[in-house]
């Protein structure tokens, strides 16, 4: 009866799609942390990571500087020094325009004696 009854060898399962994919996965993520380590230990990460924290402290201290009320001093000192410097260009530039106004006043008068002489008679008598 042993010979009537063979056994069918058993398949090995076939491996299903979702494993492929979850090795496919496994392989990429396995690749991408070894890139990632490699990334870490450049010098151009280091730059990178130092200018962040640089900029990180430079933004604590800034907020720092707004809750104390050091902020507000230094924009009402900006404020103020702005404000003097403000005066000080506007007042030069009202005497430069002074300046300017006497001599295009005194070409425009220098341009009105030369029209009157060009368009005297030749024959009547110079004035003095």
């Amino acid at each position: 009866m042993e010979d009537d009854t063979k056994k069918v060898p058993e398949e090995p399962e076939k491996e299903g799609l979702l494993d492929k994919a979850k090795k496919l996965y496994e392989k990429a993520d396995d690749f991408i942390d070894d890139k990632v380590e490699d990334l870490k230990k450049t010098k151009a990460f280091e730059k990178v990571s130092d200018a962040l924290d640089k900029a990180g402290d430079f933004v604590e201290d800034k907020i720092d500087e707004i809750k104390s009320g050091e902020a507000k001093e230094k924009l009402k000192n900006l404020a103020d020094k702005t404000e003097d410097k403000t005066e000080e260009t506007v007042s030069k530039a009202k005497e430069f325009g002074k300046k300017i106004a006497g001599k295009v006043a005194d070409k425009l008068d220098d341009f009105a004696d030369d029209i009157r002489k060009k368009s005297k008679d030749p024959d009547e008598p110079e004035k003095a």
